[in-house]
């Protein structure tokens, strides 16, 4: 895997690995916590499946999503992850998803991490547009969205199938050129 390494105050962020697998079942599995995701391991072997074929080994793939876990500094917990999709036919642009375990949110987290990985994007690989694609009924996501900057861009009605129905698909964006507002 690719030696990327983000640091925060309170976190450390680095790609996923095989051994992150039992963690990442826990906060993944929670049903409930996890509802707006589409994908939802049941098992160890879903877990390694994912990181062993769906997951690209390096960052900056064409075609591909990235996976880096996120840990506290002051445990080594691992307490989320987030996606970085690099779709092929833009390369100058990336789509962010996270997944925070339920226990760590509200602690502002999530912010923290995105944060670092947005500048990294922006600053050290040059993307020009990050989206993300929420469920509008995941009213913290769009809230969490909202406060790094991200506006929305689009609402697609019943376009993605995910967890056995169809659902709207809000996109929310956020430039490069306005990286300074989402500080």
């Amino acid at each position: 895997m690719d030696q990327i390494r983000i640091e925060t105050p309170r976190l450390f962020l680095r790609p996923i690995e095989l051994t992150d697998s039992a963690a990442i079942l826990k906060y993944k599995s929670d049903r409930e916590a996890n509802q707006f995701q589409g994908w939802i391991p049941s098992t160890l072997e879903d877990v390694h499946y994912f990181i062993n074929h769906r997951v690209s080994p390096e960052i900056d793939q064409p075609g591909t999503w990235f996976q880096m876990v996120i840990a506290r500094k002051n445990s080594g917990e691992l307490i989320g992850d987030i996606g970085i999709h690099f779709p092929e036919e833009q390369p100058s642009h990336v789509e962010l998803g996270i997944t925070l375990d339920k226990a760590q949110q509200g602690q502002g987290f999530a912010s923290e991490a995105l944060r670092e990985v947005i500048s990294y994007l922006f600053l050290k690989l040059d993307k020009l547009k990050i989206i993300a694609s929420i469920d509008p009924r995941n009213e913290s996501s769009i809230k969490l969205f909202q406060r790094l900057g991200f506006v929305q861009e689009a609402l697609y009605e019943k376009s993605l199938f995910l967890n056995g129905e169809w659902v709207d698909d809000w996109v929310m964006g956020l430039a490069k050129d306005e990286l300074n507002s989402a500080k």
